[in-house]
């Protein structure tokens, strides 16, 4: 392990050094620097953001770099109009009285506004920090609080009113500025986005050019939080040389093109306080000159397929259960179809499947595959707004099987991205050149990637190492040190596999094994995605059997969301109304299964879990008892944290009495 010489400390981080030779490639504090992680295969020469935007800017001035709808009409912004908004907006960020190495947290659904304020924070010498607009009033204040928010931006008056209700308990907060609705009130500190552009009129450029060039590339700029699903969010601190290097290399790793090659389109609509949407939409738009469509606020509402059938996008990038969404989308309105439609798709998808599978990757496709993209799959990809795109990328979450395998029926095959917010996101990309079935990769050119602990069967905690890795947890040193090994390696939490060729196989994470009364270790989601498989009418499925001396499992129906609400309704799916169908039931209800134990559903789930049992490897992995629950999972519900992962020890206390109920005598 090669390093470049020791960059400036803090004292703080030098003080650590003495006792922890690692410890120069972490600190806990926003204005400590760290050591990068530069070494003969990973030595491009680090940069700020701002001298990443400057060295777009003078090939992409010209290009669009944003798209927004305003009464019903796209609204482009050039990337040397988007450039000038950004340092407009870091003069009244300082104006306002944005400290070094404090925040601006933005709260709020993707916008301009949202990605001119996270730049000018950057140039303003301040951190950029995402709060989720799920998050509740006591949540904003636990960030707020955490990140020294100096500033905060909202985007109506709904997350206005989050922030009023702690204003005063923020003694660092100075002003808080509004982007999208007008200002119900005037009060102190308060400004529409129109007015809080122009505050900073007085400051002269040559005072933020003074802050711009004392900008490091080791210094933070950005903070994530994690979504604390066990203990409180944890501060992510993320550099600019994380940044800036992630934004260029984990982007080509997946093929993603310059502008000067091709000026890629994308489509900006899951929570940019993540860092999956963030480093995707944001950060690589800004070094490759993409042009980013921004999705109105019901996208995962229903509202996103129209977006992508204006935009086009040439990439796309989706969680798995956006991809989960799609699927059940395109099941549903098959399931309506005339009989000789159902046929036609059926052969269509089997006809790409059986290609897609053979990994021909030849451009000479065999007839009978031209005539399925010709009269199915071509129609279908147009209608959900892929006619253009080259590139379907899945982050943040495993991708069960039967989702690949679907969108393969399509000729969509998915990459997956392996990462976390430590990582600056991806870590391992797949991309067009680089896939294997089941794998979401490999490790990044210039990164590395190796298992620790591994046992027999060649399973390991998954390591990472690389200028992707992250500076530190913001004031948390002893959650740092758990993080990193000795030598520096972050350790994921993961449990995985590598292949001989590099490939990255995640296959669970050791905080969600199970390990049982007797011992064993069960890892989850291999054994939930094949109940899920087996039974078309199941939305989520989770295994429990913590200390306990068998398996058992809550299952939850597909049902239809309320599209003003995001909830899930009481009433089945097309899909899972036919199964039932199928299985001499004529429920059109949830409720109707559950609270009658419905013979002939409950009699055909106890068969498929008895076809998932026969194939289990021992039998202390077999399902023993379940339950189905009278609603689905939803983030309004708590089952799903904002990226829609399974939050598993919320759903365990959700639900106690279900679980109690498997394992009394």
């Amino acid at each position: 392990m090669t390093e470049s010489k020791e960059i400036s400390h803090s004292s703080e981080t030098r003080d650590v050094s003495e006792e922890d030779p690692a410890a120069s490639l972490w600190t806990t504090s926003a204005e400590g620097t760290v050591r990068l992680r530069t070494d003969p295969t990973c030595p491009q020469a680090p940069m700020t953001v701002h001298e990443m935007f400057q060295e777009s800017l003078e090939k992409y001035g010209s290009l669009d770099a944003m798209s927004s709808k305003k009464d019903g009409k796209w609204e482009k912004i050039t990337f040397s109009e988007y450039y000038r908004l950004s340092r407009k907006a870091a003069k009244s960020f300082l104006k306002l009285g944005l400290q070094r190495f404090h925040s601006v947290a933005i709260l709020g659904f993707n916008s301009p506004e949202w990605f001119i304020s996270a730049v000018g924070t950057v140039f303003a010498g301040g951190i950029v920090t995402g709060i989720y607009t799920t998050s509740s009033p006591e949540a904003c204040h636990y960030i707020a609080h955490d990140c020294r928010a100096n500033i905060i931006v909202v985007e109506n008056q709904k997350q206005l009113d989050k922030i009023t209700q702690i204003w005063d308990r923020l003694p660092l907060l100075k002003a808080v500025v509004m982007y999208k609705s007008p200002l119900l009130e005037k009060r102190p500190n308060l400004y529409a986005m129109d007015e809080f552009m122009e505050l900073g009129n007085e400051i002269p450029d040559q005072e933020l050019d003074v802050i711009l060039r004392s900008q490091k590339p080791n210094q933070c700029c950005v903070l994530i939080y994690t979504s604390g699903t066990t203990g409180k969010p944890k501060g992510a601190m993320l550099s600019h040389d994380n940044i800036t290097w992630t934004s260029a290399h984990a982007s080509r790793a997946g093929d993603m093109q310059p502008a000067e090659i091709q000026q890629e389109t994308i489509v900006s609509y899951l929570p940019l306080s993540h860092i999956a949407a963030q480093i995707y939409d944001l950060w690589t738009g800004i070094k490759w000159g993409e042009l980013v469509y921004f999705a109105e606020p019901d996208a995962l509402k229903g509202g996103l397929v129209d977006v992508l059938k204006e935009a086009r996008p040439t990439s796309h990038m989706g969680v798995p259960r956006v991809w989960e969404k799609i699927m059940e989308k395109i099941k549903d309105v098959s399931s309506q179809s005339g009989f000789l439609k159902k046929k036609m798709l059926s052969w269509a998808m089997s006809v790409s499947l059986e290609r897609n599978l053979n990994c021909s990757n030849s451009e000479l496709k065999p007839f009978r595959m031209r005539l399925a993209e010709a009269l199915v799959l071509a129609k279908i990809r147009n209608a959900l707004g892929f006619s253009r795109c080259q590139k379907h990328f899945s982050g943040a979450a495993p991708l069960p099987s039967e989702v690949t395998q679907f969108f393969l029926g399509l000729n969509i095959p998915l990459y997956q991205a392996y990462g976390m917010s430590e990582t600056t996101g991806p870590h391992c990309m797949s991309g067009p050149y680089v896939h294997r079935r089941g794998s979401c990769g490999k490790a990044v050119s210039g990164c590395k990637v190796k298992l620790s602990n591994k046992d027999t069967d060649g399973n390991g905690e998954i390591c990472f190492w690389g200028r992707t890795v992250f500076m530190g947890y913001l004031n948390m040193e002893d959650k740092t040190r758990e993080a990193f090994d000795e030598d520096g390696w972050l350790h994921s939490g993961d449990l995985g596999k590598i292949d001989r060729d590099g490939f990255v196989y995640v296959t669970g994470r050791i905080k969600e094994i199970i390990i049982t009364a007797g011992g064993e270790n069960v890892p989850p989601i291999p054994i939930e995605d094949a109940v899920k498989k087996e039974l078309p009418l199941i939305s989520n499925a989770m295994l429990v059997g913590e200390q306990k001396k068998f398996l058992s499992m809550l299952l939850t129906l597909k049902c239809a969301i309320d599209l003003e609400t995001s909830e899930p309704t009481d009433a089945l799916t097309q899909e899972a109304r036919d199964f039932c169908q199928k299985v001499g039931s004529q429920a059109s209800k949830v409720s109707e299964i559950v609270r009658m134990r419905d013979q002939a559903v409950f009699g055909a789930i106890q068969d498929g879990i008895d076809r998932v049992n026969a194939c289990a490897a021992a039998n202390v992995q077999r399902i023993q008892k379940w339950a189905v629950l009278e609603k689905d999972f939803s983030i309004s519900g708590g089952e799903f944290g904002p990226t829609m992962k399974l939050k598993r020890q919320a759903v365990a206390e959700k639900y106690k009495e279900e679980i109690d109920s498997f394992y009394r005598n």
